[in-house]
């Protein structure tokens, strides 16, 4: 069977939630008996999203084999419930980089490169390469930005060019939005429909439109879209706001989204299981007994907004874990900088997760100081991690001028100190891609809480006291401190399998009834069907 490529495209406005719907598209034809593929299109030129700030960009997302890439990979992953690499994620920037390459290197043979027409070609070919790679029978792209900018016209001619040479085998969704004026008192479309004028002055012609709305939208609505646009009403899907992301693909199974598209492609459905997805949907309904949860970070506010996106995957393992124990989540965001450590008092569980450089780190330390103080269970991710050792330090090794070299470059105790291999590529300025990146194996203490959360909680995921999971870090726990640390109580049950390097710390549950930190990113595994193991014994400390 010729693989099948669906693109998924947007209008009207950005952040429409094309992410969310190409995983629940994603999922519906997973469950329908075919192997699927996504591929998510950033048209931006950076390489990857590595370097890229936080509050502007939400939060980075790493794969196994090591590529920092945009959050939606994040959404596919939970969605499917499958690893992804770094095929699935292209730039705009890693395509012109490529074509430059060719052409320092002879590859197109003398002749003049030009960007129409070799870019578009470069597009397709890493398309192609993509359902190749994962020898998938369909493959969805998700294509960044909206129709109508300048910066993703390549990709439209590409998608025209790719479209027109295999037309059984290429389609497009394209989501809209419906604008809600309350003055009016009715869902507006004509923006909707003039964003799918622009698809048809790039020579594309949607398979199905996907309408975003406040409130769902009425058939009036789709008639006019139909009428207006040519598209089929059949084809014309309602996608409503709802309490939960994981929704989605029930709200779009309801309208027959997957059995419309499998006649699109003239495919049959070979099965139809989303038993375990309704399952989780309903834990998350019936669970009543709600647990605090605070998460102290540093990349929450810009101006006067809140930004959940910076933790969003983080804020997603908490809820899964939350939903398999049968209890509500209710997350509360405080900025390290603006609040008091006293406030945490009221939480079942505190999280301090990832972040980089010098600004909040005393208020990060503070906090650590008042949980493990008062036994209120913690769970310390990447930074928060290395911020427990400097506490620890500080305030039971009596070290007052413990740091981090990242916030104090000049400390007389850096507890926490740049990886060796890292300082030549910070003397050359060479950020991008040069951090410890990907799944890294960890040799696990026996009879430690690390131990207990992957046996109780996830036996497929430890083989013979080891376990592989994903950074992103610069900087380790120096080695120097490891012994002092350790005599004073600190247990290190983490370590890569040398013993080289300290991958998680914790303390006894004779002295604190849950206090873990990891290096690593249990967060970027976490699944709505296979919550992480550390954020089920986490929240199930919580609860206690």
């Amino acid at each position: 069977m010729p693989t099948k490529y669906i693109f998924v495209t947007g209008g009207v406005i950005s952040g429409l939630g094309k992410g969310i719907s190409t995983a629940s598209i994603a999922l519906l034809l997973k469950s329908a008996g075919y192997k699927v593929s996504v591929l998510k299109v950033d048209m931006y030129l950076n390489i990857d999203a590595g370097t890229m700030n936080p509050l502007e960009h939400g939060e980075v997302f790493v794969t196994d084999d090591g590529l920092e890439t945009d959050q939606d990979l994040g959404n596919y992953e939970r969605f499917l419930s499958q690893t992804l690499h770094r095929h699935n994620y292209m730039t705009m920037g890693q395509v012109y980089w490529e074509v430059l390459n060719k052409e320092r290197s002879l590859g197109y043979k003398g002749a003049t490169v030009q960007g129409h027409i070799h870019v578009p070609e470069a597009i397709i070919e890493k398309i192609t390469n993509t359902g190749k790679k994962d020898k998938a029978d369909i493959v969805l792209i998700e294509v960044g930005g909206t129709v109508g900018e300048y910066q993703n016209v390549m990709f439209f001619e590409a998608i025209r060019r790719f479209k027109q040479k295999y037309p059984k085998n290429v389609f497009i969704i394209h989501l809209v939005y419906l604008l809600m004026i309350d003055s009016l008192g009715e869902l507006k479309s004509k923006p909707a429909q003039a964003s799918i004028y622009e698809l048809y002055k790039l020579g594309l012609h949607p398979d199905m439109i996907v309408c975003r709305s406040k409130e769902a939208m009425d058939e009036k609505r789709k008639e006019r879209i139909s009428f207006n646009t040519g598209i089929d009403e059949n084809y014309i899907i309602k996608a409503q706001d709802v309490k939960s992301i994981y929704e989605i693909p029930i709200i779009f199974e309801e309208q027959k989204v997957r059995e419309k598209l499998l006649k699109l492609m003239s495919l049959k459905t070979k099965s139809k299981d989303l038993k375990n997805w309704e399952k989780m949907l309903a834990n998350r309904e019936s669970a009543k007994k709600e647990i605090k949860i605070a998460i102290v970070g540093k990349y929450f506010t810009s101006g006067s907004y809140s930004l959940e996106d910076a933790y969003v995957c983080v804020i997603e393992a908490i809820k899964h874990a939350s939903w398999a124990q049968n209890v509500k989540p209710v997350i509360k965001w405080l900025d390290v900088e603006n609040y008091n450590p006293t406030e945490l008092k009221e939480f079942d569980g505190v999280i301090i997760p990832q972040g980089w450089g010098s600004r909040g780190v005393e208020g990060k330390i503070k906090a650590i100081e008042f949980l493990r103080k008062n036994k209120i269970p913690y769970l310390g991710l990447c930074f928060g991690m290395q911020m427990a050792a400097i506490e620890y330090a500080r305030n039971v090794l009596k070290l007052k001028d413990a740091n981090s070299e990242e916030a104090d470059p000049n400390t007389p105790n850096p507890i926490i100190h740049i990886m060796p291999n890292q300082k030549e590529y910070l003397s050359k300025n060479q950020y991008g891609g040069t951090i410890r990146l990907g799944s890294w194996p960890c040799k696990v203490k026996e009879n430690s809480l690390l131990e207990y959360a992957y046996k109780k909680f996830g036996k497929d995921d430890i083989e013979k006291g080891i376990i592989n999971e994903r950074h992103r870090h610069r900087y380790e726990v120096n080695n120097e401190y490891k012994e002092k640390l350790i005599e004073k109580g600190l247990i290190i049950s983490g370590t890569s399998p040398d013993g080289k390097l300290a991958e998680v710390v914790e303390l006894p549950k004779s002295v604190h009834p849950f206090f873990l930190g990891t290096q690593f990113h249990p967060e970027y595994k976490s699944w709505p069907l296979k919550p992480h193991p550390l954020f089920m014994a986490f929240i199930e400390a919580c609860l206690k």
